[in-house]
């Protein structure tokens, strides 16, 4: 019987970070409540408030989770390209499916202007930033990049969100016009097989 009920509970609370990930992207971080996100999630208002201290602790919980699943998804695959050239173009050819005004962008764009005003949710957010430079500088080594693999990771990363932002701008900014740039910086010390210098 408790099995049961931790189940209905973990599925409970999977419904009210989706639903609470989906309304931050469509109404805004401000613009979220309590009510909305039980109507979307099919539960009572109360139910919100026995398994998230606050409307708060929900918001951070959801976007952090849908924020932790993109980049490790994006890292992960990122590193399974044969190099770091022609992972820089994998990437570039993924960022394009985001429009800027998409769900996924909108909801990166909302967590990281909350970031700026709740400390907890800053916290998390750089731990999942941190990672994913992390992975991204190890699979750089790995490739043989020449130079500071660090420096270019973090790049690698912050031009994800930026790019995500500036195609919300820009919805006709050619991402492949920047293959040339990014390909220069993560450039390994004997290049890629079947690229030219």
């Amino acid at each position: 019987m408790a099995e049961v009920s931790a189940d209905r509970g973990r599925t409970t609370r999977q419904r009210l970070l989706g639903a609470a990930a989906a309304l931050i992207a469509e109404v805004g971080w401000g613009g979220v409540s309590t009510r909305m996100v039980a109507e979307r999630a099919g539960v009572a208002p109360g139910v919100v408030h026995y398994h998230y201290a606050s409307l708060t602790d929900l918001l951070i919980a959801a976007s952090t989770g849908a924020a932790r699943g993109m980049l490790e998804e994006l890292t992960g695959r990122l590193t399974e390209q044969p190099g770091p050239e022609a992972g820089v173009e994998w990437l570039l050819g993924e960022l394009s499916r985001y429009t800027g005004t998409d769900p996924a962008s909108l909801l990166i764009v909302e967590m990281y202007l909350a970031a700026a005003r709740l400390p907890d949710l800053r916290e998390q957010l750089q731990e999942i930033v941190t990672a994913s430079r992390a992975r991204v500088a190890a699979w750089l080594r790995g490739g043989g990049h020449a130079g500071d693999a660090e420096a270019a990771a973090a790049v690698l990363v912050a031009a994800v969100d930026g790019l995500m932002l500036h195609r919300g701008l820009d919805p006709a900014l050619d991402l492949t016009a920047l293959a040339g740039p990014l390909r220069a910086m993560v450039r390994t010390s004997g290049h890629e097989k079947g690229r030219s210098t």
